[in-house]
């Protein structure tokens, strides 16, 4: 089985650690000094926390877990609320030309993750990509300030 690896610098270590434990609902496989590994199969997921100085973010958005249905987005809601995480929910938002259901919470180190639903896969059919388009073109349109980047 395949599973997507993210490895994640900490200055907030046992923090960090507390908040994904709260967020995946699990404990860590593994959790040494300065070390924490979460390993998920649903979704294929190996999460590495390592204490650690956060240079820059870069180019990273934010992260996600897609589920299956808008009902695993209000009972993610409802864990994430009773496990004391600041949880932001979206209902119907048009976001990124999808039409999502969606919580979002934010990490001790400001990483942003979203718990989101795909009602409707492409809102704007019509609409594409022109072959001169260049970089940055559409960041209007998605993930802007009032979408998923800003949420």
């Amino acid at each position: 089985m395949a599973k997507i690896h993210i490895a994640l610098n900490t200055p907030s270590f046992a923090d960090s650690v507390a908040f994904y434990r709260a967020f995946f609902g699990r404990e860590p496989v593994k959790h040494k000094p300065g070390y924490a590994k979460f390993d998920l199969d649903q979704p294929g997921l190996n999460l590495t926390l390592n204490e650690g100085e956060v240079r820059e973010q870069g180019a990273l958005n934010h992260l996600g877990i897609q589920v299956e249905s808008s009902e695993a987005v209000t009972g993610a809601v409802a864990r994430l609320r009773a496990a004391g995480l600041v949880a932001e929910e979206e209902q119907n938002v048009d976001c990124c030309y999808a039409l999502q259901d969606k919580v979002w919470v934010s990490d001790p180190n400001g990483y942003r993750w979203e718990v989101f639903f795909v009602k409707v896969g492409d809102t704007r059919p019509d609409l594409a990509a022109g072959p001169a388009e260049t970089a940055g073109t559409g960041a209007a349109a998605c993930c802007d300030s009032t979408c998923c980047a800003a949420s």
